[in-house]
């Protein structure tokens, strides 16, 4: 049975067999409350690989990862699709 992650969660399914794979909790609940309207290639920015260093380094601020300022461009890549 899948249990009521309550109303912040939209997808209590999805989130859970995130969850038992390993996702942490706000990654689960992100995918989760995305529904269908995600795509697979993760929405309508071109690749990471086609950013400046400095366009993803304020990606990475912005959802809050340690240590970016120190972090190649490789590296903040590596980050924002492992967050």
């Amino acid at each position: 049975m899948v249990q009521d992650h309550g109303p912040s969660i939209k997808d209590d399914e999805t989130y859970q067999r995130l969850r038992e794979d390993g996702a942490s909790k706000e990654k689960a609940a992100r995918i989760a409350n995305a529904g269908s309207e995600a795509s697979k290639k993760g929405g309508k920015h071109p690749p990471y690989e086609d950013w400046t260093r400095d366009d993803l380094y304020a990606q990475a601020q912005k959802v809050g990862i340690e240590g970016r300022s120190d972090m190649t461009k490789d590296q903040l890549i590596n980050a924002l699709r492992n967050h």
